[in-house]
C-alpha cells in the first residue's frame, strides 16, 4: 500500500470488506467556509518535539505555518532564526511572552512544555486572545485542566489537544467499525503504551514538572480503550503502579502503571503504560471477532485488522503531526468545533486521577 498523503485524506479511505472512511479533514474542506490565509503558529518550548517533529511538519502543512518561537536559550533562538527565517519580532522569550498579544504574524500558540508548565502558559496565551494547542499530556490535575478550558472561553479563543492519532486514517478507521457496530458490541478492550526511555534526568523522572508514565504514554493506553469502546469508563476498578528501577523513579514515582477499568454495560478495560519496556497494541474484542492494531499510536507505521479486513494506511513522519496541524488550522478558519477539544484531555486527566487514587487506597474508584 503506498504512502497517503494529506491530500489523499480529502478522498473515501477503503477499508477491508468495502467499508469507507471519509476523514474530519475532508469533512471541513468540503465546507463553505471562506478562503484565508496561512494560520501562523508560535511553538512554546523548543526540546526534542518542537525540534524534531513539529517544526519539519511546519514546512510541509498547508494551512498554517511556522511564525514565531519561544525560548529561554538564546543559542536555540539564533539557531532556529538562521534556520527558519524567523524575524527578530516573532522571537521571545518566558519574560517577555505576553507581549505576542500585539503580534498579527501569531494566530496559533502551541504549547510544548513539561505538563507542570501547561496551566500557566496557555492561560498567558488565551490572555493573549491567541487560539491555543496544547500537547499532551494536558496539564496535571483535572482543575487545572478546567482553568484552561475556561480561560479559553472567557477570551473567545479555541483551545486544542495534540492528541495526533485522533487525527490519523487507522485510528478513524477502527473507531468507524465500532461505532457503526459493524462486528457487534464490544465486550472488552485490552490496551498498551510504552517504550524503554533511557533518559534519567528528564522531566519525565521529575514528579514536580508532570512526570511518571501514567502522564506520559498512559494517556496514549487511555485514550486507545475509550476511542476502541467508544464509551467512557465509569470507574477504575484496580491499578497498580510500580518502579523497576526505583534509583531513576524514586518516591513512589510511576514508572509502570497497570488499571482496570469498567465502562457502562459490562464492559471491561484493561490499560498497561510504561518507561520500562517497548508495549504498543490495541484489542478491541466485540461479539463477531476482534480489532487488534499494533502499533496503534506510533509517530507511523499504524496498522491493524479485523474480520472485516485490514487496516493499513500509511505515511512518513512527521505527516501526523503536520495533519493535525492542518486540520485544527482549518477548523479555526471556518469557525468550526475544534476536532479534539480541551475537554477530551480533561476526560483523560480525570481517569489518570482516578487510576492513581485506586493504586494508592488499593480500591475501586468511581470517575
Amino acid at each position: 500500500m503506498k504512502n497517503i498523503s494529506r491530500r489523499d485524506t480529502i478522498k473515501s479511505l477503503t477499508l477491508g470488506a468495502g467499508i469507507s472512511l471519509l476523514s474530519p479533514l475532508s469533512i471541513l474542506l468540503c465546507s463553505n467556509a471562506p478562503k484565508k490565509e496561512k494560520l501562523g503558529v508560535a511553538l512554546v518550548g523548543l526540546g526534542y518535539y518542537s525540534t524534531d517533529l513539529l517544526a519539519p511538519a511546519l514546512q510541509q502543512t498547508q494551512h498554517c505555518y511556522l511564525a514565531g518561537i519561544v525560548t529561554g536559550t538564546p543559542a536555540k533562538a539564533e539557531a532556529w532564526k538562521a534556520k527558519y527565517k524567523i524575524p527578530d519580532k516573532n522571537i521571545y522569550n518566558y519574560e517577555t511572552f505576553d507581549k505576542i498579544a500585539d503580534n498579527p504574524d501569531i494566530d496559533v500558540i502551541y504549547v510544548v512544555l513539561p505538563p507542570s508548565m501547561h496551566k500557566e502558559y496557555v492561560i498567558r496565551a488565551a490572555k493573549a486572545k491567541k487560539h491555543v494547542w496544547c500537547e499532551k499530556p494536558m496539564a496535571v490535575t483535572v482543575a487545572e485542566c478546567q482553568a484552561m478550558i475556561d480561560a479559553c472561553k472567557a477570551n473567545k479563543v479555541t483551545l486544542s489537544i495534540g492528541y495526533r492519532c485522533q487525527h490519523e486514517p487507522n485510528t478513524l478507521a477502527y473507531q468507524k467499525i465500532v461505532k457503526d457496530g459493524s462486528l457487534g458490541k464490544v465486550l472488552s478492550v485490552d490496551c498498551a503504551a510504552g517504550y524503554r526511555e533511557g533518559r534519567t534526568d528528564h522531566w519525565k523522572q521529575k514528579k514536580e514538572m508532570g512526570g511518571g508514565v501514567i502522564y506520559d504514554m498512559g494517556v496514549y493506553s487511555i485514550q486507545g480503550a475509550r476511542l476502541g469502546s467508544n464509551l467512557e469508563p465509569i470507574a477504575v476498578k484496580s491499578a497498580k503502579v510500580w518502579a523497576e528501577r526505583p534509583e531513576i523513579y524514586k518516591n513512589g514515582l510511576g514508572e509502570v502503571v497497570e488499571a482496570e477499568l469498567e465502562f457502562p454495560g459490562g464492559v471491561h478495560g484493561k490499560v498497561k503504560t510504561s518507561f520500562f519496556e517497548n508495549i504498543n497494541h490495541l484489542k478491541i474484542s466485540c461479539e463477531k471477532g476482534m480489532i487488534e492494531m499494533s502499533p496503534f499510536q506510533g509517530y507511523a507505521g499504524n496498522k491493524g485488522k479485523s474480520p472485516l479486513g485490514e487496516i493499513n494506511f500509511p505515511y512518513q513522519v512527521p505527516w501526523q503531526q503536520a495533519n493535525q496541524m492542518d486540520m485544527d488550522s482549518l477548523a479555526i478558519m471556518a469557525g468550526k468545533p475544534m476536532p479534539v477539544p480541551g475537554e477530551e484531555g480533561l476526560r483523560d486527566i480525570r481517569i489518570v486521577e482516578a487510576i492513581l487514587e485506586s493504586a494508592a487506597a488499593g480500591k475501586r474508584v468511581v470517575i
